[in-house]
């Protein structure tokens, strides 16, 4: 995951922030979907990065970072955004 984090990042660094010594990426190959407010379904996402920390995950899609949890079969359902700063997003949780 270090080489796929932004410029400065490292999973130490991600562990520290976000107070989790146990935050870990996860594989790229799920399910990942987010709700959309006024949609009746649910949009995919490709994401290029996964971190999970606190039992949730932060999903990277096209520079931004979304907010989600994992699901019993695997997969991750995001409900927001937090724009593109990884701290910002890691401090959101």
């Amino acid at each position: 995951m270090t080489s796929e984090l932004p410029a400065g990042w490292t999973l130490e660094r991600v562990r520290a922030l976000s107070a989790d010594p146990t935050a870990t990426p996860l594989s790229l190959d799920r399910l990942v979907v987010v709700e959309a407010a006024d949609q009746a379904d649910y949009e995919r996402l490709w994401p290029d990065l996964i971190p999970a920390f606190h039992g949730l995950c932060l999903v990277r899609h096209d520079g931004e970072w979304l907010m989600g949890h994992l699901d019993k079969d695997g997969s991750v359902l995001c409900w927001a955004s937090y724009g593109p700063e990884l701290a910002e997003a890691i401090h959101s949780l």
